[in-house]
């Protein structure tokens, strides 16, 4: 991946994954060499799109993966895309949105500014901290998942969805002994 500066490159890749909101489970995954997750989200719901046979009601994605023609895209596979164009903090409050009709004129990103501040905008896009955040967490911390052991692209997306794998059978054997 092109580190950033531009200027050199580092032998790294990114992990990628849908996650399903009602049991945290991984419906598609991937390794990229791409550092910008922008022309991530379009094929991840594709992917996941051809993994589960359904379209997913709506996205909720962050910032990196906003742009206006994955919005577009989103929008024609039929999902609901609740992607900010602006990078957020937690803790801060987003003030509501303005009270009218949307204008003609607006872009993609200030519909989106806009779709994001409503009440309903605000829910759905803080589901990624119950969906997508604590399944990396998993990941990460309670299974010591820090850096990829093989190399290449081919074996880093094979070591990606075996760890995928391994978190998904450890949501079903918990669910079970529930």
């Amino acid at each position: 991946m092109l580190e950033p500066g531009g200027r050199q490159f580092s032998q790294s890749y990114n992990s990628q994954a849908v996650v399903d909101s009602s049991g945290q489970m991984l419906v598609a995954a991937c390794a990229t060499n791409q550092s910008s997750d922008k022309r991530q989200a379009v094929d991840m719901m594709k992917e996941a799109i051809a993994n589960t046979g359904e379209v997913p009601v709506e996205l909720s994605a962050d910032a990196g993966y906003y742009s206006a023609r994955a919005i577009r895209e989103l929008s024609e596979l039929g999902v609901e895309p609740f992607v900010t164009p602006d990078k957020t903090r937690h803790v801060r409050k987003l003030p509501p949105a303005p009270r009218g009709r949307i204008p003609r004129g607006l872009s993609t990103a200030d519909r989106m500014r806009r779709k994001i501040r409503t009440k309903r905008g605000r829910q759905r896009y803080a589901l990624r901290m119950e969906t997508v955040e604590p399944a990396f967490g998993q990941i990460m911390h309670g299974r010591g998942f820090r850096q990829f052991l093989l190399r290449g692209l081919d074996k880093v997306n094979g070591e990606w969805l075996l760890i995928c794998m391994g978190h998904n059978l450890m949501k079903l054997l918990r669910a079970t002994v529930e």
